[in-house]
């Protein structure tokens, strides 16, 4: 008897749990739960310009058949044709800042979707 309470103790002296009970397990972790969004970055995505914000361009003038004959125009539809164009000018006129703007706006997306994307690439390094 004193030799096994020896042989015992020279065990949990070194270490071994002879007559220790296991240690109890821990509990597994609790797996991640996945997440509903994405996390959000610090990346802004540009906007494009409203398609209804592009400008029309002024319909340009028909052309009569009898400026391309022989004999040419009466002189009433000539002098029709020449204040369709007169109105065109004008119109062409104020339609050229509008498309100019319209352009700028377009080059300003292009330019903020390179900058997004370049952002998202370095979210991801």
């Amino acid at each position: 008897m004193l030799r096994s309470l020896l042989l015992t103790g020279c065990l949990l002296a070194a270490g071994g749990p002879v007559l220790a009970a296991p240690p109890a397990k821990a509990p597994p972790a609790p797996a991640a739960a996945p997440t509903a969004a994405p996390v959000a970055s610090a990346c802004t995505r540009p906007e494009p310009p409203a398609p209804d914000s592009k400008p029309v361009r002024p319909a340009v003038p028909e052309k009569p058949a009898c400026l391309d004959a022989k004999g040419g125009c009466p002189g009433w539809e000539a002098y029709s044709f020449n204040d369709a164009v007169k109105a065109y000018n004008l119109q062409i006129q104020a339609f050229r800042p509008l498309a100019e703007a319209y352009v700028q706006k377009l080059n300003a997306y292009v330019k903020a979707a390179g900058d997004y994307a370049q952002c998202e690439v370095k979210t991801l390094q």
